[in-house]
């Protein structure tokens, strides 16, 4: 018998250079969901509106990704697809810290999508792939491996359970410290809020986001602790800061993604961002984005990275 294809891990931080990533897919994505099956106040806002976005339009969008990834010779994976599904979040249900991948315990009824990857987790050394106990809440947009550190967005308010913004528990943040004991986890309270999207940090990534360089994009009303902004700030230094405004978070600023230190996919329409990410000397790849940015997530939400040199 041939020996089973091992797919290898390797993801250290943000910015190194990308080799393997999971893009998600908006096809079969399903009608526009109830309210009541919507778990963010944006996606909300849209179905109200009558904007949410089309399926034509937000598979377009993720095809000028994968356009930027072939570009970068960046093997690409996407989910299978299944049907009448929202499979375009690829980072909330998985992640790579160093050499292992970690099942994501998400929203009960996504479970499904999970399971549109079991393909790949097949692919991986059984001793690399882990799943946390079920107590454990976290998805990836709330996981940041920063070389020494793993930052991670939480919220322990009384009314975690209340909150469908609310992705990721201390449980978790304790359960990945014991997994990486050698690394620092950062923790850092996240502004919670199901009716306002302004007012709501989903994920760490939607108000904060490490970029090559030493460089870094920040929204300082996505944290409820001051001190724990400010300490992102000393860390990474005022000077090398991007700081975006309320309506820059809400459209999703934060959420760039790095391929490499230097090359960075953005939302065409960043102007400001992306004009001062090339006085910085960076390539800005810009691609369209915005349908997708209608719930709430963009460009890191919907790429798992498997592996960085």
């Amino acid at each position: 018998m041939l020996p089973k294809p091992v797919i290898k891990l390797n993801v250290q931080n943000e910015t190194s250079r990308l080799r393997s990533v999971v893009l998600g897919t908006a096809e079969s994505n399903g009608p526009i969901p109830k309210i009541e099956e919507c778990y963010d106040p944006k996606s909300i806002e849209h179905i109200k509106s009558g904007t949410y976005p089309e399926e034509d339009a937000m598979v377009e969008e993720i095809n000028a990704v994968q356009k930027v990834f072939k570009k970068y010779d960046v093997k690409v994976y996407r989910p299978q697809v299944i049907e009448n599904c929202n499979q375009i979040f690829s980072r909330d249900i998985a992640f790579v810290i160093d050499d292992i991948m970690i099942e994501a315990n998400i929203l009960p009824h996504r479970e499904e999508e999970v399971h549109a990857i079991d393909y790949i987790w097949n692919q991986i050394a059984e001793d690399k792939r882990i799943i946390l106990p079920e107590d454990c809440h976290v998805e990836g947009g709330d996981v940041m491996p920063w070389n020494d550190y793993i930052f991670m967005g939480t919220y322990t308010g009384k009314d975690y359970s209340d909150l469908i913004t609310a992705r990721t528990n201390i449980q978790a943040v304790n359960a990945i410290q014991e997994l990486f004991p050698k690394k620092k986890v950062k923790c850092f309270e996240l502004r919670k809020s199901n009716t306002n999207p302004r007012e709501n940090a989903l994920h760490l990534d939607c108000c904060f986001n490490p970029l090559g360089k030493g460089k870094a994009i920040i929204h300082k009303n996505g944290f409820l602790v001051e001190s724990e902004y400010e300490w992102l700030v000393n860390f990474f230094g005022k000077e090398n800061i991007f700081e975006i405004t309320k309506d820059e978070m809400y459209e999703m600023y934060s959420n760039v993604f790095s391929i490499s230190e230097d090359v960075i996919i953005s939302e065409r329409n960043f102007t400001r961002l992306n004009n001062w990410l090339r006085q910085q000397g960076f390539t800005v790849e810009e691609v369209p984005y915005a349908e997708i940015g209608k719930q709430e997530g963009l460009l890191r939400c919907t790429t798992l990275p498997l592996f960085r040199d």
